[in-house]
């Protein structure tokens, strides 16, 4: 059986997975998916604290002395160049997986009641669950490619969170 730390790709892609799946919900049945308001919450919000409970294994794991976990392949060769993608967890990642995936956690858990009347609740939540996967992919990037990569990406959440109520006349 593979150690946390050896499944610790799975902490960013577990919220990923739950964007996506919603997002492609919201493009292909908009009015159902807004329908189902709490079981959407609550699929997004598993799929953060799973992600949590698995970046806590990862830091028990490196509290009790495991060494940096690196898992790196191929994604591109062309001579002696050779672009690697993978991931890497040490003692002050998994540390700081366990403080963002705690926050991500509160912050969705308080969003529920919060925006609970909110025409944008399921995107909202989309967006958000998408910002956390993009915080988690930065903290166990192992190269400058990847951080770039997921720097991008939560920019992008950013610009989409805080521009959300974009269509209020208070918030302009």
């Amino acid at each position: 059986m593979p150690s946390p730390a050896e499944l610790a790709w799975l902490i960013p892609v577990l919220p990923l997975a739950g964007a996506c799946l919603v997002g492609l919900g919201l493009i292909s049945f908009n009015r159902t998916i807004n329908r189902l308001r709490k079981p959407v919450a609550l699929l997004l919000i598993s799929c953060v604290g799973a992600a949590a409970v698995l970046s806590y294994a990862v830091l028990a794991q490196q509290l009790a002395g495991a060494g940096v976990t690196e898992l790196l392949f191929n994604w591109a060769s062309a001579g002696s160049f050779n672009l690697q993608m993978g991931f890497r967890v040490d003692a002050l990642g998994a540390v700081m997986l366990a403080l963002v995936t705690t926050i991500a956690l509160l912050v969705m858990v308080y969003s529920d009641g919060y925006m609970a009347h909110d025409k944008g609740y399921v995107r909202f939540f989309t967006y958000l669950a998408l910002f956390s996967s993009s915080m988690l992919g930065l903290i166990i990037s192992p190269n400058l490619l990847e951080i770039y990569v997921f720097w991008e990406l939560v920019g992008m959440c950013s610009y989409l969170l805080v521009g959300f109520w974009y269509d209020r006349d208070g918030a302009a």
